[in-house]
């Protein structure tokens, strides 16, 4: 006997709210997939503030530029594995014949420029550390180090950049760091919990 089919999600709601199977209403951006749900309710909008953890998540937006997230997302194992689980130390070491073996593996996103700029970035990240500057304490300065909560009412109603991401991106990039636009810095704000842009009927809000 077949399995059962999966009971379909109600198609989403004016505003882009999502009603689930669950009985859970959800941002309307993660769909249906598990994976993408399991991130929308576990780690966006989460604040964090392990360096590590915030570099790697800047990192693989920038890495999104041009893609879907849920690309990037079921790919991020497999960039874990790639590139030594984005440890900065590591990372700033990659030569010419890391960098052309991370161009030949088809688990990832292979773009020349993005895995050169995510060298960079790790040795940027060094550089500040070296200055006695926490990456955490550089990324949640864009908030004052406390969470800024949105909750919009529609997806309509959330930016693709704000004067604060722009400001961060313009840090950033002083700092040395690539692929940091105020568009990708404020994906990673949103991902890192620096925003929280749950819609505000969101279980999640």
């Amino acid at each position: 006997m077949s399995a059962p089919a999966e009971p379909l999600a109600p198609p989403a709601l004016a505003g882009g709210l999502r009603p689930h199977p669950d009985g859970k209403c959800r941002c309307g951006w993660c769909g249906t997939d598990p994976l993408y749900v399991a991130y929308h309710d576990t780690e966006w909008g989460v604040p964090e503030r392990d360096d590590r953890a915030l570099f790697e998540k800047l990192v693989l937006d920038g890495f999104q530029a041009g893609l879907a997230w849920i690309t990037i997302l079921r790919k991020r194992d497999n960039f874990r594995r790639a590139f030594d689980g984005f440890e900065p130390e590591v990372m700033a070491r990659y030569g010419a014949e890391k960098q052309a073996a991370l161009m030949a593996d088809a688990g990832i996103v292979r773009n020349r420029a993005k895995i050169e700029g995510a060298v960079l970035s790790a040795r940027a990240y060094l550089d500040l550390r070296d200055k006695g500057v926490s990456f955490s304490h550089f990324m949640w300065e864009a908030v004052d180090g406390a969470v800024q909560v949105n909750h919009p009412r529609t997806l309509s109603d959330i930016p693709a950049e704000t004067p604060a991401s722009r400001a961060l991106s313009k840090r950033l990039k002083a700092a040395g760091f690539k692929f940091c636009g105020p568009t990708i810095v404020y994906a990673a704000m949103q991902a890192c919990g620096l925003v929280d842009d749950h819609l505000a009927d969101c279980w999640r809000a």
